[in-house]
């Protein structure tokens, strides 16, 4: 049997009186020993009746608190106090059409009965050449009473007319101020008001398991509100270097992009973004962007509508554990550099290929992620102090951070691995066939290049591919086979399971810790 609150309030009233067959001590003895067993229980009124025992003005009182306590708890106060602050996002894009597009692609002939009625019924504008305006919809929220106010950068990017509509159905002319592709984030002003709802950005972190709200635009139905709750944190979608979502089950669909989500103090907690749905609808998982990274970012937008981040100039990757075994760390922690770029400030402050940061002013960095989430944080001009792990000592690099480029472009070397490729020589136990890179078209000079990759080897299940090249193992450049065969024999000798080698795949450099062979 399950225990549960008796409901006192159903009970009928009762009035003691001079026909009771049992005294009031007993007989409260004995209602209480039978309500704890959830059963009713009655005495007789003057009338002969039936009649409930606990009817007394301070059981009335129990029984109000009670039903207080059974109720279930809604959002409803929560919404009524911030949906006002969120708005719908329309905006019209417009886009090229090349004349010879034609009419081929038209599934009615142009002036047709068909056609005529498509357009008239909202049916797609069928494009002749020239241009076409493309009208998209998302969703946002106000920032201040003067009318700024928070988006996605993909529901405003490249729009030539933005409109929203408020919460009370108003419809207002919007303007970009600035857009971040980065992070995806875009700080829009509503022109024609000075006193508008708005809603604060939280402070701290939600937890795992917090409640939240998505109030939004979904397919157009504006004003439409969701609740889940925060399912993880610092997700990784492959967006970009500055990956930290927070990903909740909120349902979030497609206009949900640039709305808000709310903890239960009414706060924003994020700025949902994308969603994972194989279905293309909401499946329960979908991300937002922190408060914190959308405070950063909507402040440099406002200021001088575009942002600027700071930088060291390193190609980083992150620490395996095999990596971190090959390096011989403890843990698998750190930014592993595969290679710094030329004249950046990190090349300038001696930072090298193989070096591992492992901390940013004296905090500890996790991961390569959080070593670019904290870079990107800090101004261009920034002072900074790296601890660094080189070459298997600890050391401290201070450097000025540069401002990351706006493009980063890394154009690889052309190859030609066709005839004019020889053969290459076999690295034992590796499953590789290295050649020096200098007689290969189009491999560069320095390093092997990889001429054959056995599909069973370990290298293979490691990436390795055709084309590659070698640069470094366990930290030795290496110009033949013979220089491979060597290095991984020291290893060997050195009781180390794996290798690390320093591979270059067209304009990108990376680490790969290749497990060794025994015997």
């Amino acid at each position: 049997m399950t225990d549960r609150p008796t409901d006192l309030s159903s009970f009928p009233s009762f009035r003691p009186g001079r026909r009771s067959l049992l005294s009031a001590r007993k007989f409260a003895l004995m209602a209480s020993v039978v309500a704890g067993l959830g059963v009713a229980v009655y005495g007789f009124g003057p009338s002969g009746g039936p009649a409930n025992v606990f009817s007394t003005p301070a059981h009335a009182q129990v029984n109000n608190e009670v039903s207080k306590v059974q109720q279930p708890i809604g959002f409803a106060d929560i919404v009524e106090r911030v949906k006002p602050s969120v708005i719908s996002v329309k905006v019209n894009i417009n886009e090229k059409v090349a004349k010879d597009d034609g009419d081929d692609d038209l599934p009615f002939q142009p002036g047709s009965p068909m056609e005529r009625f498509f357009r008239r019924f909202g049916g797609p504008d069928f494009p002749r050449g020239g241009h076409r305006v493309i009208t998209g919809q998302g969703s946002g929220f106000f920032i201040s009473a003067d009318g700024y106010a928070v988006t996605n950068n993909h529901v405003v990017d490249g729009a030539s007319k933005v409109e929203v509509t408020a919460d009370d159905g108003k419809i207002y002319k919007a303007k970009v101020i600035g857009t971040d592709a980065r992070t995806d984030l875009a700080l829009i002003k509503v022109e024609g008001g000075s006193n508008f709802p708005f809603a604060k950005l939280a402070d701290g972190k939600p937890r795992i398991g917090d409640w939240v709200l998505a109030v939004g635009n979904p397919f157009g139905l504006g004003g439409t509100v969701t609740a889940g709750i925060v399912s993880a944190m610092g997700r990784d979608i492959g967006n970009g270097p500055y990956d930290d979502f927070i990903q909740i089950d909120a349902p979030v669909n497609k206009g949900n992009s640039g709305g808000p989500a709310f903890n239960t103090a009414g706060d924003v907690v994020g700025v949902n973004t994308a969603i994972y749905s194989p279905s293309g609808g909401s499946v329960g998982i979908a991300f937002s962007i922190p408060s914190a990274t959308v405070k950063s970012v909507v402040a440099q937008l406002k200021d001088k509508g575009s942002v600027s981040r700071g930088w060291i100039g390193v190609q980083i990757q992150p620490v395996t554990q095999d990596i971190a075994d090959s390096l011989g760390l403890k843990k698998a922690e750190g930014a592993l550099v595969a290679e710094p770029q030329k004249d950046g400030p990190a090349s300038k402050a001696g930072i090298e290929s193989g070096d591992v940061i492992t901390k940013v002013n004296g905090e500890t960095v996790k991961d390569a992620r959080e070593l670019a989430r904290t870079i990107g944080g800090l101004a261009p001009g920034t002072a900074v102090k790296l601890d660094v792990l080189h070459k298997g000592e600890d050391k401290v690099v201070n450097l000025t951070l540069g401002q990351l480029p706006n493009q980063v472009e890394a154009k690889a070397e052309e190859s030609d691995n066709g005839n004019t490729s020889p053969r290459g020589t076999d690295v034992p136990k590796l499953g590789l066939t290295v050649a020096p890179a200098g007689s290969v078209a189009g491999a560069g000079k320095e390093g092997v290049v990889v001429t054959d990759v056995d599909p069973k080897s370990a290298a293979a299940d490691r990436g390795f591919k055709e084309g590659d090249v070698i640069l470094e193992v366990a930290g030795k450049t290496v110009a033949n086979a013979g220089d491979v065969r060597e290095a991984i024999n020291a290893a060997r000798n050195d009781n180390k399971n794996s290798v690390l080698m320093r591979v270059k795949t067209g304009g990108q450099s990376r680490f790969v810790a290749v497990p060794l062979a025994k015997g």
